[in-house]
């Protein structure tokens, strides 16, 4: 008989709060969870960011060499592409894009009105920073829902989470979640000993490995060092009130040297300036002129 050794237990390493930001010309409010002023301290997520806008949004502007997620809050996203790819996303539907060699994108408020979103930026590994682009509509109505036990529900979107696949296609080992806990519930959460992970409370308050955290607030557990397989990362629902929403996402650490410019990750200054050069001489091709969607 073959007896499977226990998961390794994480730890919490800091809970930070979210940054407010304010209105910009772009949107009515932002915040910021996580600033990429340190991204090896956050390797593999650069950027998590919180907007609220209903016009004029994000209109067309180009992104190389990383991912964007998109999770809708609330209202609807309007979305396109210049690869030809265009749709509306609605609350609890996640948008994960590859940027790859070269796109160019929009993000609106649908018929101008409102959307409240996430969006986490994700690194690539220098391998795969010119990949062909690609666009994945991860709709909440067609993501694999599991209730770990009573009144406590996981919702895949990435990678396999307790025996369950997200639909996501990742080019770099990614788990994602939403883990929803009615008061005074708890759970194991199982995600790859070699990964840093992140827990970020949607609503509620928990307690993460022991550690308080409130509905915006953000815990970060790094890799457990000398471990191979499982860990385990307890969340424990402390909201007497109302439920505890939390999206857990965690991801081995690339460990390559980064550089930021813009709407650009790359690993050196000079493919930052290569990436403007490929830009503005019509590499990432013409900036779409395609109409807004047609209200319905």
């Amino acid at each position: 008989m073959t007896i499977q050794a226990p998961s390794a237990a994480r730890t919490v390493d800091r809970v930070e709060a979210k940054v407010a930001m304010g209105p910009n010309d772009q949107t009515d409010d932002r915040a910021v969870i996580i600033a990429p002023t340190n991204p090896a301290r956050t390797d593999p997520f650069l950027v998590l960011g919180e907007d609220w806008f209903s016009t004029p949004g994000f209109d067309w502007h180009p992104h190389r060499g990383m991912e964007t997620v998109t999770t809708i809050l609330d209202g609807v996203l309007e979305h396109g592409d210049n690869a030809g790819h265009a749709g509306v996303l609605q609350a609890g539907d996640v948008q994960w894009m590859t940027a790859g060699r070269g796109i160019i994108h929009r993000e609106l408020a649908f018929r101008d009105e409102h959307a409240h979103t996430l969006q986490l930026w994700l690194n690539l590994p220098a391998r795969s920073k010119m990949v062909d682009t690609r666009y994945q509509d991860l709709l909440a109505a067609k993501r694999p829902v599991s209730t770990v036990t009573p009144g406590v529900t996981v919702d895949v979107i990435s990678g396999s989470v307790g025996g369950v696949e997200g639909p996501a296609l990742n080019h770099w080992p990614i788990t994602a979640a939403i883990v929803t806990l009615e008061p005074g519930t708890s759970l194991d959460h199982l995600l790859p000993a070699s990964h840093r992970a992140f827990a970020y409370v949607l609503a509620g308050e928990a307690a993460i490995a022991g550690r308080r955290t409130l509905a915006g607030e953000i815990a970060w557990s790094d890799p457990v060092p000398g471990i191979e397989g499982d860990s385990t990362l307890r969340v424990d629902a402390r909201d007497r009130e109302r439920p505890t929403r939390l999206m857990i996402y965690s991801g081995r650490p690339i460990m390559e040297p980064i550089a930021m410019g813009g709407p650009f990750v790359m690993n050196t200054r000079v493919e930052i300036t290569k990436a403007f050069q490929d830009f503005h001489g019509g590499k990432f091709g013409e900036v779409p002129r395609q109409a807004r969607l047609k209200y319905r």
